[in-house]
């Protein structure tokens, strides 16, 4: 016959004291579209991938804006210094259709910058890089 108490086996009152599982679970941040968009920006404006790589992933506008800043590689790292990292990704959504974002990049003891837009390509819907700035202009 079952009572209305619960043991120390039960799961509501059970306490892991096992270290090899952490005591709460760990949740990954949902990678979206800005955080594949900053990676790829980084790699062609640090001159470790050309430009042409975002050729369909960006409007006409925003792929001669990045074939002007790519062959000066304004994130390239200094001679001998590390390649720089992707920190963190900003975003905000205007619009179902928009997304802004921003991207803090690692670039040896400095902290560089860059922004961008998403839009949603008609037909597809698929997204598509519509501008980009930088921290500096060169």
């Amino acid at each position: 016959m079952k009572t209305g108490k619960r043991g120390p086996s039960s799961r509501t009152n059970a306490r892991r004291t096992d270290s090899r599982r952490p005591a709460r679970r760990i949740t990954a941040r949902r990678r979206g579209p800005q955080d594949w968009f900053a990676e790829q920006l980084l790699l062609v404006l640090s001159g470790q991938r050309p430009v042409h790589v975002m050729l369909g992933h960006a409007h006409q506008r925003a792929y001669e804006q990045l074939s002007r800043l790519a062959p000066r590689a304004p994130l390239r790292p200094p001679p001998g210094g590390r390649a720089p990292v992707l920190v963190g990704v900003g975003v905000c959504r205007p619009s179902s259709e928009a997304i802004e974002a921003f991207a803090r990049i690692g670039a040896g003891d400095r902290t560089r910058a860059f922004a961008f837009r998403l839009d949603r390509r008609p037909g597809d819907g698929r997204w598509q890089c519509s501008a980009v700035e930088l921290d500096t202009v060169p």
